[in-house]
């Protein structure tokens, strides 16, 4: 059976799909909610939720660094990845020798379209849909902010890094109500203290993921942004997109409840 990936390749499936290889670790996560088990026989490193697959399934690697020889002894009728999260040259390789769904999210809405996607690729339709529009009532419930907070997310240390345009965390974001001051910059600016000063955020965000930050960098931070709320945050609820999102929103309803 024939599928159109969201990068607009067509995909030929031998449907629906018995050996599942997902190498994103918020698709694995919507797998798993989406009611497949047995079906997924690999995932990555990174592939923490849910915690039984992580500690029983077979892991092939990280997302940049796949291990292409562990994937190939699965045998995979199908691969799911992502255009951002996985490395292109690994990607070509598999597409080869085996069937490859690849995402390509950037915000919201291509979110629930994946989801929607995911599930007509592996045979969970309804229970995608179901899903996608819970999440999708859950966003238009979400009480915003009454005045657009000036936001710096930031994702790296050494050098910062923080998310700039067309990015999902970017998306989420506005979905607050907040505004991005660095919506302007590429996708993951490198930016300088003086830089982040200059552009006076009022809310400062830490993430845990893919760096690690913790409060010795929000005390640099500080010493020179004094006047911003600086908060460490989980980074799985402003990245992850999929079944993730509908926790996600109590967790931003909180800070924007705070504020």
């Amino acid at each position: 059976m024939k599928f159109t990936d969201m990068m607009s390749n067509e995909v030929e499936i031998d449907f629906p799909p018995k050996r599942i290889v997902s190498i994103v670790p918020s698709q694995t996560e919507l797998l798993y909610d989406l009611g497949l088990d047995s079906e997924v026989v690999g995932i990555t490193k990174f592939c923490v939720h849910p915690v039984q697959w992580f500690k029983t399934k077979k892991r092939v690697g990280g997302t940049k660094q796949l291990y292409l020889d562990e994937i190939r002894s699965l045998k995979p009728d199908l691969i799911i990845a992502n255009k951002e999260e996985n490395e292109k040259v690994q990607i070509e390789l598999l597409t080869k020798e085996f069937p490859v769904w690849v995402s390509d999210i950037k915000t919201v809405s291509d979110a629930l379209k994946m989801i929607r996607q995911v599930g007509l690729v592996t045979n969970k339709k309804v229970t995608a849909e179901v899903l996608a529009a819970r999440i999708e009532d859950a966003f238009t419930a979400l009480q915003k902010a009454s005045f657009p907070k000036r936001v710096a997310y930031f994702i790296w240390y050494k050098p910062w890094m923080c998310t700039g345009r067309d990015t999902f965390i970017n998306s989420m974001i506005e979905a607050m109500g907040w505004q991005n001051v660095f919506k302007e910059k590429s996708r993951y600016p490198e930016v300088s203290l003086a830089e982040l000063k200059i552009a006076q955020p009022e809310i400062i965000l830490l993430s845990s993921e893919p760096f690690p930050f913790k409060e010795k960098h929000a005390a640099e931070i500080a010493g020179v942004v004094s006047s911003a709320d600086i908060r460490l945050v989980d980074g799985e609820m402003f990245s992850w997109y999929g079944s993730r999102m509908l926790k996600a929103i109590p967790y931003f309803q909180s800070f924007l409840t705070e504020r």
